[in-house]
């Protein structure tokens, strides 16, 4: 019987982490979002425009945490672990984006085929419907990427205890030490 417990113990063990790991993800991606979502609409108040897609932050969020979420359950960006950090968070920030393009793509087509609408026009509206404003959110999701995958790459260098305790329990006072080079 014991056989059987430690098994289920490990598999809610891993689904409480990986729950963990999605509403973090999912709040960090909502914090940034709503951001942008934020920003677009002061300036398109600006200039007489006044609708914003306040939900569309939670939803976005969720669906590329998800989308994170399922490339790393794939182990997809692992290639430069060995190398100095700004490389392997560099990469990850790259191949993620990619990746949750090719799968809005591909989401925003079923969900358009679903709806009656051609392919085309289904992706047609991906990144704000024309090709410079697509490329100003790749840039901007690459910028949102970057600091989440570097701080997940210290916290595999450094343990991810220790980086929890650096950004979220009191510092005691310490003395830096400076490298002599002895």
């Amino acid at each position: 019987m014991k056989a059987n417990w430690a098994p289920k113990a490990g598999i809610k063990t891993k689904a409480a982490h990986e729950l963990r790991e999605m509403v973090i993800l999912t709040a960090y991606l909502y914090v940034a979002f709503g951001a942008i979502i934020f920003y677009k609409y002061a300036v398109l108040r600006g200039v007489g425009i006044s609708s914003a897609l306040w939900g569309l932050a939670i939803i976005k969020a969720l669906l590329v945490a998800k989308f994170i979420l399922l490339a790393r359950a794939a182990r997809i960006g692992e290639r430069y672990q060995a190398k100095p950090l700004i490389w392997a968070t560099l990469y990850k920030s790259v191949v993620f984006l990619a990746v949750v393009l090719i799968l809005t793509v591909i989401e925003e087509a079923i969900v358009g085929l679903l709806h009656g609408r051609s392919i085309s026009e289904s992706i047609a509206d991906i990144g704000g419907g024309t090709p410079l404003q697509l490329i100003a959110t790749m840039v901007l999701v690459f910028f949102i990427f970057f600091p989440y995958f570097a701080v997940g790459s210290l916290g595999e260098v450094m343990g991810e205890n220790s980086l929890r305790r650096l950004f979220f329990e009191q510092r005691r006072e310490f003395r830096a030490v400076e490298h002599t080079g002895e």
